[in-house]
């Protein structure tokens, strides 16, 4: 749980030191807010476009020493990016797109692993961790961004960059330490057909060859897709998140510039109160919303989707409501407590996530949510929201206003799946004994 979270943690302080040193960028390739929004986009649509194929590897290779492998890489390029000259802006922008590739690996192969390693009952405490130190990673990028960016001159940002490559590499080192767990051992545990971890035995990369991989991979990820999309949760699901994700991906990427520009903060206070907001309220928001998770899983029907569903609209409510001119101080407050309700939809919907899909496919189910969420969501936040406020003199707090409203729409469709998770998740199980009952004839 802590090595998968820090890998997570550590690919948000990578990907917010380039939102923390975004002036010093803008001033050193002489570009404006869209082209800016375009290096942000391309770091997520490149993750979109990786998603599935990666995922595909995920579900039938070792999942730890992909990860390892993969966050040694971009740790390397990262640094790398920082030696791009002046005049090279596109090719800054093709170098923090390829990084998108690192957390196209690590995402669905952690949240793959997770549910692996903790069973139904613990699950939403665990992503609560994981997501804990998402918000601790995207506070650290800020924060380093902001101080190397302001105390570093013409090569802060560039220093900026190298920062994190070797506690990435030390993350690295403990992901190819970790145990592969065989997938579904804490699903059979859940069910009495186990006792412990079961390890896997060695997998090999390409049993048959490249070429025949690649062309088992075009044919199995089809087929996978079309088995996750016959589960009603993640039909309502994959539609629900990627609505949300296009309104939270407008807001962490121009909540700053909103700060700077409506309310007149310099740079640095402007990144460290968006830092605050994200870990003061996200921190124990999460903390809150795994322990819902866990707690409530059976007091009500479709738990894990109604937690969420709630809290979001909540947190939309009280985001839109800080939008109205007012002073500083309640603008925070409501985005703060806003924060809060929305890091305690996280972990339920994670874990929810988990459970209604196939053990061996769970890689694919969160490279799915990934690509939806990130191809049709946000992907295309960064560069919007920037368009909407240049049509309105560069005013985030307008850009914002018309944005925000479409989260309602998400929150709805994680409502409307409330009566199928319970369904899709008790044939996750009764697929299971079924297995185990077949295997134990087979062996009889």
């Amino acid at each position: 749980m802590w090595v998968l979270g820090f890998a997570v943690m550590i690919d948000n302080v990578d990907q917010y030191i380039v939102r923390g040193t975004s002036n010093q960028i803008e001033k050193a390739f002489g570009v404006g807010d869209f082209q800016i929004a375009i290096l942000f986009s391309a770091f997520i649509l490149v993750n979109g476009l990786a998603t599935m194929p990666a995922s595909y590897l995920g579900d039938r290779w070792n999942r730890t020493k992909m990860m390892a492998i993969t966050i040694a890489a971009w740790s390397f390029l990262s640094a790398f990016g920082g030696a791009v000259p002046a005049d090279a802006f596109g090719l800054l922008v093709v170098m923090r797109g390829a990084l998108g590739f690192g957390q196209a690996v690590s995402d669905p192969a952690g949240s793959s692993l997770l549910a692996d390693y903790y069973g139904i009952e613990r699950r939403g405490q665990a992503f609560s961790i994981q997501t804990c130190l998402t918000y601790v990673g995207l506070g650290l990028g800020l924060a380093i961004g902001s101080a190397f960016g302001t105390h570093f001159g013409h090569l802060g940002w560039r220093l900026a960059f190298v920062v994190s490559i070797f506690p990435g590499l030390l993350t690295a080192w403990f992901c190819w330490r970790l145990p592969e767990p065989r997938r579904g051992t804490a699903d059979r545990a859940h069910v009495g057909q186990g006792d412990g971890m079961e390890l896997a035995g060695p997998e090999a990369l390409f049993p048959n060859g490249f070429s025949r991989f690649l062309r088992d991979m075009v044919s199995g990820i089809r087929a996978d897709v079309r088995t996750i999309l016959a589960i009603p949760t993640m039909r309502y699901a994959l539609i629900g998140v990627s609505t949300l994700l296009f309104v939270v991906t407008a807001v962490a990427t121009w909540m700053p510039t909103f700060y700077e520009r409506q309310f007149h903060l310099a740079q640095g206070p402007a990144n460290l109160a968006f830092g605050v907001l994200a870990i003061v309220a996200g921190i124990p928001g999460t903390l809150i919303g795994g322990w819902m998770a866990d707690r409530w899983l059976n007091r009500f029907l479709g738990a894990r989707v109604v937690i969420p569903g709630v809290c979001l609209i909540i947190d939309s409510a009280l985001f839109l409501l800080s939008f109205i001119p007012m002073p500083f101080a309640p603008m925070f407050a409501l985005q703060l407590f806003g924060s809060l309700a929305f890091a305690a939809a996280v972990p339920a919907l994670r874990a929810g996530l988990s459970d209604a899909v196939p053990a061996h496919l769970r890689g694919t189910g969160f490279g799915a949510f990934n690509v939806a969420s990130i191809v049709f969501g946000s992907a295309a936040a960064p560069i919007v929201t920037a368009a909407v406020a240049t049509q309105f003199d560069g005013n985030y707090r307008v850009a914002f206003a018309l944005v925000l409203p479409i989260a309602f729409v998400g929150a709805g469709f994680l409502l409307l799946a409330r009566r199928h998770i319970d369904v899709d998740t008790a044939k996750i199980f009764e697929a299971v004994v079924a297995a185990m009952v077949a295997d134990e004839a087979d062996r009889g």
